[in-house]
C-alpha cells in the first residue's frame, strides 16, 4: 500500500515530542504539508528545523499556542485558518488519586484533552465539509475504555473524546469526511521516559525493561507484553489519514496491544 498524502494540509497538535511527533514525521514522509504545534517558540522551530533535515524536502511549519485555553486555540486557528487533515493529540496525564483529584483539576484534564479537539474540529471541520474532503483523529487511549483507577479523571476525558469522535462522524455523513479515535495502550513516548527515568537510572535498566516490567505489572491482559512504539501509534494514524481509509469513519482503532480484553 503506498499512502500518498501530497497536497494535503495537516495539523498535529502537541507535535514537538512523543506519539506527536512520530504523527507528524510519518504524515510529513507520506507528503503532507505538516504544522507543529507545542506551547513554546523555541522547541517547535527546533523541531522544524530538526524534521526538515531528516526528511529531506518535507513541507513543514510551527505554530506556538497552548490549547488548553480558548485563547490558544484562536491563536492557533488565526496561524493556520485551514486544514485538510487535524489530528488531536494535545493532552496531559497523571496519576492521581480520586479522593485528592479537586475540580481545578477536573476541569484542567477536560479544558486540556476535551476542549481543546472540540474547539478545533468546530472550526477546521466545517471547511473540510464544503471541500468534501476531510480527516480528523482524535488521539485517545485504551484508558478510554479500561479506566485506571489511579487515574480516573484522565480515563474519563478519553472517554468523552470517543464520544465527541462518534458524534462528529455521523455529524459528517454522506461526505468525504472521516471522524476517528486512535486508542494507544502503554507506549514507549517522552513522557513515559520522564516518569520512569530514576527507577531506570537507579536500577541500571533500559527503558524497554521497564516498560515490559510495567506492562506486565499492571497492564497483565497486554498480549504484545511490552510497550508499543511511537511509530506503531503513527502507522495507524498516518493509514487513518490516507485516502485508502475512506471507508473507515465512527470507529475507536485500538492499538494498545491487546491491552483491552474483547472480541
Amino acid at each position: 500500500m503506498q499512502i500518498d498524502l501530497s497536497g494535503k494540509n495537516a495539523l498535529v497538535t502537541a507535535s514537538t515530542a512523543g506519539i506527536g511527533h512520530a504523527i507528524a514525521m510519518g504524515l510529513a514522509a507520506a507528503g503532507a504539508n505538516v504544522v507543529i504545534n507545542g506551547r513554546h517558540p523555541d522547541t517547535v522551530q527546533q523541531v522544524v528545523d530538526k524534521l526538515r533535515h531528516h526528511l529531506h524536502g518535507a513541507s513543514l511549519e510551527g505554530v506556538a499556542a497552548d490549547l488548553s485555553t480558548a485563547d490558544g486555540v484562536a491563536e492557533l486557528v488565526e496561524a493556520v485558518p485551514s486544514v485538510d487533515i487535524l489530528v488531536n493529540n494535545a493532552g496531559i496525564f497523571g496519576l492521581k488519586p480520586f479522593f485528592e483529584t479537586g475540580d481545578a483539576e477536573w476541569e484542567q484534564y477536560f479544558q486540556t484533552n476535551v476542549m481543546s479537539g472540540v474547539r478545533l474540529s468546530r472550526h477546521y471541520m466545517q471547511g473540510m465539509l464544503h471541500r468534501n474532503w476531510g480527516r480528523v483523529v482524535f488521539i485517545s487511549s485504551e484508558s478510554a475504555l479500561n479506566v485506571p483507577a489511579d487515574m480516573i479523571h484522565y480515563g474519563v476525558s478519553k472517554t468523552a473524546q470517543l464520544s465527541v469522535a462518534r458524534g462528529l462522524a455521523k455529524l459528517a455523513a454522506g461526505s468525504g469526511v472521516t471522524v476517528n479515535s486512535v486508542l494507544p495502550g502503554p507506549t514507549l513516548s517522552d513522557g513515559f521516559k520522564a516518569m520512569v527515568h530514576e527507577a531506570a537510572e537507579r536500577e541500571g535498566k533500559s527503558y524497554e525493561q521497564i516498560g515490559m516490567e510495567f506492562v506486565k505489572a499492571h497492564r497483565s491482559s497486554s498480549i504484545i507484553q511490552r510497550l508499543a512504539t511511537t511509530e506503531e501509534v503513527a502507522n495507524m494514524v498516518v493509514y487513518v489519514c490516507s485516502m485508502q481509509a475512506s471507508a473507515t469513519t465512527g470507529a475507536a482503532l485500538r492499538v494498545d496491544g491487546g491491552v483491552v480484553d474483547t472480541i
